[in-house]
């Protein structure tokens, strides 16, 4: 109820309208329950899907189609990453793998403000064949040894998310490489960490952040040689550092195609071999590696699969999430294995309102029709917010009837019906909006607000497959089944693996709790991988092994059980700061109830054990912010706004009421706010690049905030 939207329709014409609504609901029922076959949905979505595998709280839970083996691997004998590709490959043979569009036209367009932006008209989409790709891979890898690289030795690749950055990984597994994955939106310092600790002697780029990321740090990797662009020769500039060799990648190629292939048996890499050292983000600290061995991501790989239904040919997925995050990373193997096309775009291409799409041209989604699709968090929220605008910005009997159809299907939903006229009549422009074909949005990377995920149900007609998974158990862990409309949970453990939850004293929970058992997320399974590179002080904290040799992540999250065996996420240890007082305030919770609101764009909570209230940096969203200051008659640009005492009062107020309709305690409402202009980008090192808040990097941002807020009494 309190998801649904407030209309201002005449009581009595409503009633009219709700006697129509349930007359047409009532003569629709019976042929609609005999010819959808929704009624064996509705079924499967009322069974247990995890059950514990012994009576002892203590117990880990296991998903109903693995209770007594946990699955490992996706085809028999497909134990390795380049094994699964051949079989792919010999299977699906001829068809469309990797997708990129060709790029017609670029231009300059100049802004009011007088900033200068690129825009692009895009054509079709051009595919390699799965045999194209794999030859592509084979010469790379080939070209790779000529260069020098031998197996089991770290690559570095900082890339954009494209075909080329697949071709690459599939070199390195078939070639036993070990590939050290960067994001492209790291900052300098996180970038040469990366490098120098892996020790790396070539690195994979692109024309761009080479001269622009790259140009800036590589005097400061010593051991670099190699440099190999995926897109053409770049331009070089003075100070380019002797003996680094720049190549491209079809130079590489080709020279592998001219390669005697030797003894290529020895190469051939072992299921427990690394694949990747994945650089997290990191939403606290210098950026970790993770080690994650071919089998780690097989089985995280086969356990996804599984939640997919009717995965296959017919699909087509779009991949613009960065490649080196495990969530794009795993979902775009998932694609590969079982034949599924992968078109690739950007978020600043991604639709036809992109910023970089020139006005009256196509988006990607538009032109390439998606039946599947990633997203975190904070790209769904961005949709929901923008669609909700427009409805606010609608004649009354359109927003009225746009209202009126959300809140009947949202009571569909929640009984398992589903609603084709209102979908065919009123959501089909907002469908649209994703390409109009998405029949599954799989969301995973930080938590999705029960409003935003119940949006994206009723508005683009799918289900949405919410994740829970890490960097340190390869991307898996749980995910939601289609079938399963719930809102705010992550789903049942996934074949691959099982989770039980530990007590965790200080915070208060136990896996003894009723109705719910909860406590700190353990994951255990092949999934779970090797450990941080270079960092074992670190992996023996975060990962230990039971007395059956089952390898265990401690996650750090804490979660409860629900009876049918499904998980949901209530807090995180590391977000949890006691008041001077003693109350415990959880900050992600807090974050979570006002995250939603139009005014807000973001938000981080603070808290200091040395103080009795909390506070927060809010990043207003520009145009409600600028409405609310009319409104008070506050007069000023867009900074002076921001920085007004005036109007930090007036947002505390919005805040402080959602916080009461959202249940939190008193002591949990931030009692003071610094309201930023600035919007929190990857680019700008303060979220991560799934827009995962970096508090250790936003405390020192606002520190003099947190002074004045605080009366300079902080520590």
């Amino acid at each position: 109820a309190t998801m649904k939207l407030k209309h201002n329709i005449n009581p009595v014409l409503l009633q009219l309208i709700n006697f129509i609504i349930l007359l047409y609901s009532f003569v629709t029922y019976i042929p609609w329950y005999i010819l959808s076959g929704s009624r064996h949905t509705i079924a499967r979505a009322k069974q247990v899907k995890a059950k514990p595998v012994n009576n002892k709280p203590s117990g880990a839970y296991r998903s109903v189609n693995s209770l007594h083996c946990l699955a490992s691997v996706l085809y028999p004998g497909c134990d390795t990453l380049d094994k699964v590709f051949k079989y792919a490959k010999t299977k699906f043979k001829d068809r469309r793998l990797l997708g990129t569009r060709e790029i017609l036209k670029e231009e300059d367009e100049i802004q009011p403000s007088g900033k200068v932006f690129k825009k692009v008209i895009l054509g079709k989409y051009t595919w390699l064949s799965y045999d194209d790709v794999y030859m592509k891979a084979v010469n790379f890898g080939n070209g790779l040894a000529v260069l020098g690289q031998q197996p089991k030795t770290n690559i570095a690749i900082f890339c954009e998310t494209r075909a080329e950055w697949m071709i690459v990984a599939q070199a390195c597994f078939m070639c036993n490489y070990q590939l050290v994955t960067l994001y492209a939106t790291l900052g300098g310092p996180a970038i040469v960490h990366g490098l120098n600790e892996t020790e790396v002697t070539t690195i994979i780029t692109s024309k761009e952040l080479m001269q622009t990321k790259l140009k800036e740090i590589v005097s400061q990797v010593p051991l670099l040689r190699h440099i190999i662009t995926v897109d053409g020769k770049p331009t070089m500039w003075a100070e380019f550092p002797k003996g680094v060799i720049v190549h491209t990648m079809a130079s590489v190629q080709a020279m592998g195609a001219k390669a005697d292939p030797g003894n290529k048996q020895q190469a051939r890499p072992m299921p427990s071999d690394i694949a990747v050292i994945m650089y997290t983000s990191g939403s606290t600290g210098v950026p970790k590696g993770v080690m994650i061995s071919h089998c780690n991501l097989i089985a995280g790989i086969t356990g996804m699969a599984e939640r997919i239904p009717n995965l296959g040919e017919k699909d087509i997925y779009i991949g613009y999430l960065p490649l080196a995050h495990v969530l794009e990373l795993s979902a775009e193997l998932v694609c590969l294995s079982h034949g599924c096309p992968i078109g690739y775009s950007s978020p600043q291409t991604l639709a036809d309102q992109s910023s970089k799409i020139k006005k009256g041209s196509k988006g990607d989604v538009t032109t390439l029709k998606p039946t599947l699709m990633a997203a975190v968090p904070e790209i769904m929220d961005r949709i929901y917010k923008n669609v909700m605008n427009k409805v606010n910005e609608m004649t009354s009997f359109q927003r009225n009837l746009f209202i009126l159809a959300y809140n009947y299907k949202m009571e569909q939903i929640s009984k398992g019906y589903t609603t084709p006229l209102c979908d065919s009549l009123i959501f089909r422009k907002v469908r649209m909006l994703l390409g109009g074909k998405i029949r599954i949005l799989l969301c995973g990377g930080a938590p999705l607000s029960a409003a935003t995920q119940r949006f994206m149900n009723i508005c683009f007609c799918c289900p949405v497959g919410q994740g829970y998974g890490l960097t340190e158990s390869a991307g898996a862990g749980t995910i939601t089944e289609a079938c399963d409309y719930t809102t705010g949970r992550v789903g049942a453990p996934l074949v691959c693996c099982e989770i039980k939850l530990q007590n965790w004293e200080e915070g208060g929970y136990y896996n003894t709790d009723k109705p719910y058992p909860r406590g700190e997320i353990l994951i255990g399974g092949q999934n779970v991988t090797v450990g941080y590179y270079k960092n074992e002080m670190r992996t023996r904290k975060d990962f230990t092994v039971d007395e059956n040799g089952q390898r265990w992540l401690h996650t750090g999250d804490i979660g409860e059980f629900h009876h049918d065996g499904c998980l949901k996420i209530i807090d995180r240890k590391k977000d949890l700061v006691k008041l001077q007082a003693g109350e415990y305030v959880s900050l992600g919770k807090v974050e979570a109830a006002l995250k939603n609101l139009p005014l807000v764009d973001n938000i981080c909570a603070y808290a200091s054990s040395f103080h009795s209230y909390v506070i927060g940096f809010v990043v207003p969203n520009q145009k409600e912010l600028a409405e609310l200051a009319r409104k008070k008659g506050f007069k000023g640009n867009w900074e002076e706004i921001c920085n007004s005492p005036e109007m930090e009062k007036e947002v505390l107020k919005v805040l402080a009421e959602a916080a009461m309709a959202a249940n939190l305690e008193k002591f949990e409402i931030p009692v003071k706010i610094r309201l930023s202009p600035d919007p929190w980008t990857p680019e700008t090192g303060l979220v991560t690049d799934a827009f995962k808040l970096k508090r250790k990097e936003l405390t020192a941002y606002y520190q003099t905030d947190i002074e004045r807020m605080y009366g300079k009494n902080v520590k």
